[in-house]
């Protein structure tokens, strides 16, 4: 079965997914990939400061301190989360699933790979998924 987003007149290395305002390569958006993830590559070799490596420090100053560390974790996390995101991405592009929603198997808009070239899902899914882990919609199902 031909991939959807991919024109069938192009050579294979040169798969092409429409996109409103031209044209992206498969090719381009592996180099969109490979460069989003050395960007978190990068980013996730920067330490940051604790207290313990601060020495001693006045009470006063460890609240911030302590909140900065939290805040810098926070950005690790979400980081390698998406690092996982974009791994996943560059597999599936290897796998020919590049551009098909995990969910309900449909195409994901050419617009919302071009945003987001690591996302798994359509928007229409991803609303679900979003709204679902929501903490409103929890405290909402929890009543």
């Amino acid at each position: 079965m031909p991939h959807p987003l991919i024109s069938a007149k192009e050579p294979h290395e040169e798969d092409v997914v429409k996109k409103e305002t031209g044209t992206l390569t498969l090719k381009q958006y592996r180099e969109l990939l490979l460069a989003k993830r050395a960007d978190l590559r990068s980013e996730s070799g920067e330490e940051a400061v604790g207290l313990a490596e601060l020495g001693r420090v006045a009470e006063d100053d460890q609240a911030p301190i302590l909140h900065d560390h939290f805040i810098s974790l926070q950005v690790k996390q979400l980081d390698y989360q998406t690092l996982r995101q974009v791994d996943a991405a560059l597999e599936r592009l290897a796998s020919g699933d590049f551009g098909i929603c995990a969910s309900c198997g449909r195409a994901i808009s050419p617009k919302r790979l071009s945003a987001i070239p690591w996302a798994h899902c359509c928007i229409a899914c991803q609303e679900r998924v979003g709204s679902a882990h929501h903490p409103l919609n929890a405290a909402v199902r929890a009543a």
